[in-house]
């Protein structure tokens, strides 16, 4: 069997996490103003919407993703790198675990971190999904020879 790639299955956990904490009712953990939950949220979705490209095999990129890729490779190895992913989900969670109606959010971003420390120890790290540059066509694969 091949490797695991973690990082893959932390993403989505995460993403579900930032989904999760968006439009909560109290915010993020009950600190008093709604919109500080949605911009934890909301950072997280951003961050985490663009998946990784896998170590063999081919990577379904998700619709848009090419947008937000470049703004995370602007950050370049604050994003990049799993041990920082892993810390900040984690400091995310713990103020989320005071309220019941965060606690979907704080169990998923709970789960994204230890998955993320994982992968940062078995060594992956996020790398962009390129595309490959098509090739011209050759003039004489794409014109047809007259009939004889």
């Amino acid at each position: 069997m091949g490797q695991i790639e973690w990082a893959m299955w932390a993403n989505e956990q995460a993403l579900a996490a930032g989904l999760s904490e968006c439009g909560g009712q109290r915010g993020l953990g009950g600190l008093g103003d709604p919109r500080l939950g949605d911009a934890a949220g909301v950072l997280v979705c951003l961050l985490e919407y663009p998946r990784s490209k896998r170590q063999k095999g081919s990577t379904m990129e998700r619709c848009g993703q090419k947008y937000l890729t470049a703004v995370v490779k602007l950050f370049g190895p604050l994003t990049r790198n799993y041990y920082i992913r892993a810390i900040l989900h984690a400091a995310l969670a713990v103020p989320a675990g005071f309220l019941l109606s965060t606690i979907l959010g704080t169990v998923c971003l709970g789960i994204a971190s230890g998955i993320y420390l994982l992968a940062a120890v078995r060594g992956e790290e996020w790398r962009p999904i390129e595309q490959k540059p098509r090739e011209r066509p050759k003039m004489g694969d794409t014109m047809k020879q007259p009939p004889s």
